[in-house]
């Protein structure tokens, strides 16, 4: 359980990265 939340927190800081370089290159 451990490592999926460890995964579930680096799969959203990802996408939270993503989202912010998106709106950055419009």
């Amino acid at each position: 359980m451990l490592r999926f939340s460890a995964n579930l927190s680096m799969l959203f800081t990802e996408y939270d990265f993503l989202e912010r370089f998106d709106k950055a290159a419009q």
